[in-house]
């Protein structure tokens, strides 16, 4: 029986998280099968999709600096969802050709809706209009939610909100978040404020009880705004469940088997 084997596109790579993540889902389910990291040059992405394919790898997780450059290659069909996001961060090789898909949105929502979230009718606020952003906001709209976005260049914010359904572009400056989220349901940071860093995009004194707030951020695993938003009696959902639920969502799709998420998650939080 041929080993399955399943790998991370990226440059560089040494530092993912998505490899003990999935052999623990494996060892789980005893699939015969592997996870690799390969980090070819920047400007050979189609070739290293090409030669993927040909060496009959079942599937591929794509991370910086690949996951918009996918789209602009021949050697994928990219799907309805990542075309809008513009990013690609799974490929699956299953069918007739490669297929490209964004499990970011989807591992967001699914994020929020294990701690209890309601999507559905929700104002968000999301802070930050660069990738992480994108796939968040899409998913949020399309999930049913009402979307602001805030970004520090205005322009961006509004370029994005103008392709996200229901949402509303804004700046940062001086009280705009005091004010959206004032009658908000979700807060999402998208930034990399608070990445290995005691920061925070957003003033504590913003934050309620009653309030659901995601940090896509998970180094640390508790950001200075979770610290914030936990002493105000808000939800809080840490980076880690969104990097867990868009692997959760890469192996379905790989897999087509119902993934052993409690093991893919002891397995990440071990590391971080």
């Amino acid at each position: 029986m041929a080993m399955d084997v399943f790998g991370l596109l990226g440059n560089p790579v040494e530092h993912s998280l998505s490899p003990p993540m999935h052999e623990a889902a494996y060892d789980e389910l005893g699939l015969e099968a592997r996870y690799v990291t390969f980090e070819p040059a920047v400007d050979d992405l189609g070739a290293a999709i090409e030669g993927a394919r040909t060496l009959g790898i079942t599937g591929l997780n794509v991370t910086i600096p690949f996951k918009q450059d996918v789209l602009e290659t021949d050697a994928v069909a990219v799907d309805e969802m990542a075309t809008r996001i513009g990013a690609v961060n799974t490929i699956d090789f299953s069918g007739s050709e490669p297929t490209g898909h964004n499990t970011d949105a989807s591992g967001a929502l699914r994020a929020l809706r294990m701690h209890d979230v309601t999507v559905e009718g929700a104002t968000a606020v999301v802070v930050g209009a660069g990738g992480a952003g994108r796939a968040i906001s899409f998913g949020l709209a399309d999930a049913g939610a009402t979307v602001e976005i805030a970004n520090r260049t205005e322009s961006t914010a509004h370029e994005l909100a103008d392709e996200v359904p229901n949402a509303t572009g804004h700046g940062l400056e001086d009280g705009t978040l005091e004010a959206l989220l004032s009658g908000a349901d979700v807060l999402v940071n998208a930034t990399s404020v608070g990445l290995e860093e005691d920061a925070t995009p957003v003033p504590a004194d913003a934050l309620y009880d009653g309030l659901a707030v995601l940090d896509a951020v998970y180094r640390p695993l508790e950001t200075r705004l979770l610290r914030d938003a936990a002493a105000a009696g808000a939800t809080t959902v840490d980076g880690a469940w969104m990097l867990l639920y868009q692997g959760v969502e890469a192996f379905e799709l790989w897999t087509g088997r119902e993934p052993p998420v409690e093991a893919m998650n002891d397995a990440l939080r071990s590391r971080l």
